[in-house]
């Protein structure tokens, strides 16, 4: 072991010895009233003195404790001997800008002092507490100012666009004469911090792409194209409690762990709901009214009922029962005191599989028909009945649909459709809807799109549309369901609703025309749940 020679030479009075007084088992303090003293020794493998300077009121190690005595021309060993370390501080001229930290040194795991400048702490040494979960999150401070070099290599355009952009000057030699305001004299540092960061932050970028632009990984588009992560971290509460709370009361119920029950609820991804209204319209007009007429009065009801699946992933299926039967007086019919005016069952079904974002592998059914017997104005024939006549329509395609907070749309383009036409009463003439004469059965292949829409134009108009195309190459179908609902509150509303068709399927009118059109104008109640 290697051992110094230590003399002990005072300085102002050489006849007096170091005293010293007992503070711990191992450590002496010099007597505040001893002068300052040198300790010379003699370092063996330099052959070289040095001089170490003892004040009064230093606290000096003795190993073992049992030095406690030391005299004038002692001569005692290094390591028995020495000047306890004192407390590590800064300067107080490095304080203001500095700071002393505990680093950890990567091979060796163990810590070390370093100075870090405050500028470095306040905005990279806060990277350190992220992965902490001891740090409350009140600590970390949230500055994205440099949050671009942090990123994986990126290239940025702003740094080349920095260095290489043009300086001109106009040719107009009005602009030159023109007078430049001066403006005031105001301290601007405070208003160009962020552009003096960006400056700073597109230095270091373009640093990196001259000397490694091969590691660059990804653009600036690309990165602005790509998906945001939100992370929902729920905030510290603060650390002042309410006062109200210190009294609320608390529960000191004890709840054994073999007592405490996990409740695991099943998904449910049916959705299911309807509505209902019955609209009423009416007119009277005196039998000796001057202008003749007749008063008439009308009863329109429709039920929707659906029950529809999505699991939020892949699969939909659409289920929908839609009734409409509407009756309107006629006083001058001599055979009918009340004719159906409105009479539709529509069940419809579909099963989609998600493709991409917004289209689905579709298959779907619709059967319709009405609920009574249909008669014209003043006349004994009977031009519909239930299931006279019926259409059932499959088909197989895409659907697109479209969900947003005021417009619902679907729309089914479906280039394989296969329809069946069904007459079972004898007493409706089959071939004036389309069938051969006999037959009560009719199929047809061909394509079908159809359209669903529900807007919430106003928040007191509700626009619901149904657009239906159907062909067999042979003929063509036709049917533009609208209903525009005018909400007066959650039970009364009024109804206008417009049912335009055409079918060459059937036979035509008196003037030769396909088109037919249904139109009703109604008050009454109105029911959603």
């Amino acid at each position: 072991m290697k051992k110094y020679t230590f003399f002990w030479i005072a300085v102002l009075l050489p006849i007096c010895g170091l005293r010293a007084q007992v503070v711990t088992d191992s450590l002496v303090q010099v007597a505040d009233t001893v002068p300052a003293v040198e300790i010379a020794y003699e370092q063996p493998d330099t052959l070289q003195d040095s001089t170490l300077v003892v004040l009064p009121g230093d606290t000096l190690e003795v190993v073992p404790a049992d030095t406690l005595s030391i005299q004038p021309q002692d001569t005692v060993a290094a390591d028995t001997l020495r000047r306890q370390a004192p407390r590590p501080t800064l300067p107080a001229l490095m304080r203001p800008y500095f700071v002393l930290k505990l680093v950890r040194e990567p091979a060796s795991q163990a810590f070390r002092l370093d100075t870090v400048s405050m500028a470095y702490e306040r905005i990279l040494g806060v990277l350190d507490y992220l992965n902490d979960p001891a740090t409350p999150e009140r600590y970390i401070r949230l500055q994205p100012d440099y949050h671009r070099l942090f990123l994986p290599f990126t290239y940025f355009e702003r740094p080349m666009a920095r260095i290489s952009r043009v300086s001109w000057q106009s040719g107009d030699e009005d602009a030159l004469k023109a007078a430049v305001p001066c403006p005031l004299q105001i301290d601007t540092v405070p208003f160009t911090r962020q552009q003096r960061v960006d400056e700073a932050v597109d230095r270091a970028l373009l640093s990196a792409y001259v000397r490694r632009l091969d590691l660059v990984r990804f653009t600036e588009k690309e990165i602005e194209a790509g998906p945001t992560y939100r992370d929902n971290i729920e905030k510290e509460e603060k650390s002042r409690p309410s006062v109200l709370k210190l009294f609320a009361s608390e529960s000191m119920s004890y709840v054994k762990p073999e007592d405490a029950e996990v409740v695991i609820h099943k998904p449910n991804w049916w959705v299911t709901g309807g509505s209902g209204s019955i609209q009423f319209s009416q007119s009277h007009i005196s039998k000796n009214w001057y202008n003749g007429g007749e008063g008439t009065h009308s009863l329109l009801g429709n039920l929707q009922l659906f029950a529809n699946y999505n699991d939020r992933e892949k699969w939909q299926w659409e289920n929908l029962l839609d009734a409409k039967l509407g009756y309107i007086s006629a006083p001058s019919d001599q055979y009918h005191n009340y004719l159906v005016n409105n009479d539709q069952l529509r069940i419809a079904s579909k099963v989609g599989l998600r493709a991409i974002k917004h289209w689905y592998y579709t298959l779907h059914t619709e059967f319709k028909t009405q609920f009574c017997n249909g008669y014209g104005a003043n006349s004994l024939t009977l031009n519909a009945a239930f299931l006279s006549p019926a259409y059932w329509t499959s088909g197989l395609g895409m659907d697109y649909k479209l969900n947003k907070e005021k417009v619902t749309l679907s729309v089914l383009l479906a280039p394989i459709t296969y329809t069946m036409k069904i007459v079972t009463n004898p007493d409706v003439n089959e071939v004036s809807l389309g069938l051969e004469e006999g037959a009560t059965t009719a199929h047809d292949f061909g394509s079908q799109m159809q359209a669903n829409l529900t807007w919430k134009a106003f928040s007191f108009l509700n626009v619901t549309s149904r657009f239906d195309y159907l062909t067999s190459y042979k003929t063509v179908r036709i049917e533009w369901e609208n209903t525009f609902n005018f909400i007066l509150n959650r039970y009364l509303s009024a109804k206008l609703y417009v049912y335009g068709r055409f079918d060459d399927g059937v036979a035509p009118s008196e003037n030769g025309s396909y088109f037919q059109i249904n139109e009703n104008f109604g008050f009454g109640l109105n029911y959603t749940w």
